[in-house]
């Protein structure tokens, strides 16, 4: 339920500073409202413990205290990580539940609900995340044991005002988590700039299209591509796969979760790294070897001279020019040799896949049709 520019969990490759996922910011919020709850008085800061057992304390933001309720709120910070929901309050509004209901989530104000399924939380619950919850009730069941009680019966309501709004620049409309953010984080910790996030929420992509029923999917390095591609076989938002530079991460879901048809789509760059035989592809995972390039538009019917000023030239987009000013069909044959790598991923499987190439206004300029893999 989340896209890359949201809550990261991986091992960091950097000296970057770390931040707190919005299920830390969350529970520490619930902990100090259900301490104001029975005590009448806000722990500030609140000391929270986290899955791997680090204890970190949160500063209040604000708190309320009314007849059988507590708001407490908490300031998000991601650290470093270029997250949409850095500086956002995070609220937890606690108010007791019927005897033996133990703790039930509900969705305040800028909180998504999960209306598809596919996703770690069913249709029609808060999109509080599985982890998150095992955090708050944990931290609310040791906050009651240092009260002198057993387990609370509580209703945990979470909110982040703005949150419908901020979750528009998310993946959450398309997997059909309406109305808001979720509350995400397995550990707790954002770890800046990992690709853990962004894989996390191709995965889930493609459950959502599984459990919709649909039969085929499509992965896009970017925005142009995804509209494209969308355009070109009429397919809804949940069929598009935000693939962006990972398409070994969504290549090797799919092969344990297949889909009947797949699309990769693209700009000529990126698909010519694919055709490389990259799977990763991001600059930092190396450029687009213009020789190769120069080789397939040799392939093509390019003559000698054509083929050298290829070798020579600054971008792939450059010899895709010189191509088309040529009729010589480059991105087809880009295509092809894309196929065969992302083919090799996805062995062993009944998939049908297509990779489909566009220049920067959209518009069509190669394709490898719909072939089994098997």
């Amino acid at each position: 339920m989340s896209d890359p520019s949201r809550e990261k969990d991986e091992v960091p490759t950097t000296a970057l500073r770390r931040g707190w996922t919005t299920g830390a910011c969350a529970t520490a919020a619930a902990k100090a409202a259900f301490v104001a709850l029975r005590t009448g008085a806000f722990p500030d800061p609140v000391e929270i413990v986290l899955p791997q057992g680090a204890r970190p304390a949160f500063a209040l933001a604000r708190h309320e205290a009314g007849a059988g309720v507590a708001m407490a709120g908490v300031i998000k910070d991601a650290g470093d990580d270029p997250d949409v929901t850095h500086g956002v309050e995070v609220r937890a509004s606690v108010r007791p539940g019927p005897p033996g209901s133990g703790i039930v989530f509900r969705a305040g104000e800028g909180v998504g609900t999960v209306t598809r399924a596919g996703l770690p939380i069913p249709p029609g619950e808060p999109a509080i995340n599985p982890m998150p919850r095992q955090m708050m009730r944990e931290n609310l069941a040791e906050a009651a044991a240092a009260l002198g009680e057993g387990a609370p019966d509580l209703v945990v309501e979470i909110g982040i005002p703005g949150g419908e709004v901020i979750a528009l620049k998310t993946l959450n409309p398309r997997l059909g988590v309406l109305g808001g953010l979720s509350v995400l984080g397995t550990t707790g910790i954002v770890v800046p700039y990992s690709c853990a996030a962004w894989i996390h929420s191709i995965h889930r992509g493609i459950d959502v299209a599984r459990a919709g029923g649909l039969v085929h999917v499509a992965g896009a390095t970017g925005s142009t591509s995804e509209e494209a591609v969308k355009r070109l076989h009429g397919l809804p938002d949940q069929a598009l796969i935000d693939m962006g530079d990972f398409a070994g991460g969504m290549l090797k879901y799919l092969r344990r979760n297949p889909v009947p048809q797949v699309t990769i789509a693209g700009g000529i760059a990126k698909m010519t790294k694919l055709g490389q035989g990259m799977l990763d592809l991001h600059s930092r995972a190396g450029p687009v070897d213009l020789a190769w390039l120069a080789d397939r538009l040799a392939e093509s019917g390019a003559p000698t001279e054509e083929v050298a000023r290829a070798r020579g030239a600054n971008t792939a987009l450059e010899v895709l020019g010189s191509a088309r000013r040529l009729g010589l069909p480059l991105a087809d044959v880009v295509a092809g040799h894309a196929w065969k790598t992302a083919a090799k991923a996805l062995r062993g499987t009944p998939i049908a896949l297509e990779i489909v190439v566009f220049d920067r206004d959209g518009a069509l300029v190669g394709r490898m049709g719909f072939h089994p893999v098997m």
